[in-house]
């Protein structure tokens, strides 16, 4: 038994944050960051939480499904930016939809957040637990951004993607994950402890520090090399693969992916400009893009593949139904 994808949604804030306005924050200008990045504006929270714009996207994938929320069995949500230690964003979220069914629970992998949460929902329908699932990457980065750190700031943005997976028997899934713990310096987020504040009143406020040399060429290599284990293993050849859909963190690194798998651009659909990196909402929000702009069709193998903090990585192949 195998996750279908029945229905897909997505909800970014109304407040846009351009490179133009970036450049008043921070030394940077616009040509410098599209140039770098491939990022043109990214959307910021203003008013809403984490968890509302994780319900929010999960709502127009329950919509697309057809499902009232009393039908779901299991809400997974990937964040490293909750609005609050407890209650976990699944259960704040479950609150929000009704869906009063739901074993609920969130999973921090930061940028492979949402390729993880989907491999452990599969795992749950597969064993028979559950008949379906609503799997949510969701990202609040500006709240953890330093706006001063212009070799970070001008990455990050805010957002949140959904799909809704049903228990099918004629569905295909795979998957290949890793992780590099002794690399996991690269990229890294301290927690607020109260001991910590006590003991350093005037200590600053914890951001996301990035190695970002370390990161670039850790992602254009282990990205390249666990799609083609994933390939290898499910016997596929890239010629097979209607699209790859990439964690969107840098124009450049998937660019790179792209040259290193001999595969055209054009495979590698592209929504970073408008989003900058969201983490564990890139990738759905992507999906959820191409799947409203029919862009697939039935039989349509998809690669999705993401890598980020920890150091982790992982691709996955479904097939489109």
């Amino acid at each position: 038994m195998t996750g279908r994808i029945t229905g897909t949604g997505s909800w970014v804030p109304e407040h846009i944050l351009d490179n133009d306005a970036l450049s008043n924050m921070v030394d940077t200008n616009d040509q410098w960051i599209r140039e770098r990045t491939g990022v043109e504006r990214r959307h910021i929270v203003w008013q809403e939480t984490t968890a509302r714009m994780a319900a929010k996207a999960a709502q127009r994938a329950l919509e697309q499904a057809q499902v009232d929320p009393e039908e779901v069995d299991l809400i997974l949500v990937a964040t490293i930016s909750g609005n609050e230690i407890l209650p976990c964003t699944a259960c704040s979220v479950q609150e929000m939809l009704g869906a009063v069914r739901a074993t609920c629970f969130d999973l921090n992998s930061a940028c492979t957040g949402f390729l993880f949460a989907l491999n452990t929902a599969q795992a749950y329908l597969n064993s028979g637990i559950y008949r379906n699932a609503l799997v949510i990457g969701a990202e609040s980065l500006s709240n953890l951004t330093n706006w001063k750190d212009r070799g970070t700031c001008i990455l990050f943005g805010d957002g949140a993607g959904a799909v809704f997976l049903e228990a099918d028997e004629k569905s295909r899934y795979a998957q290949v994950t890793h992780s590099e713990g002794e690399k996991g310096r690269a990229l890294t987020c301290s927690s607020r402890n109260q001991k910590q504040y006590v003991e350093h009143p005037d200590a600053q406020e914890t951001y996301m520090e990035m190695d970002g040399r370390e990161v670039f060429k850790f992602a254009v290599s282990c990205v390249p090399q666990v799609i083609r284990e994933l390939l290898e293993k499910e016997k596929l050849s890239g010629e097979e693969i209607r699209f790859y859909i990439l964690h969107q963190a840098n124009i450049r690194i998937i660019q790179s992916v792209a040259k290193r798998l001999g595969e055209a651009e054009e495979k590698f659909p592209v929504n970073i400009q408008e989003y900058g990196n969201t983490s564990g909402a890139s990738v759905p929000i992507l999906l959820d893009e191409l799947n409203r702009k029919g862009c697939f069709k039935a039989g349509d193998k998809l690669v999705l593949a993401a890598f980020g903090a920890g150091l982790s990585y992982g691709a996955s192949l479904l097939e489109w139904k």
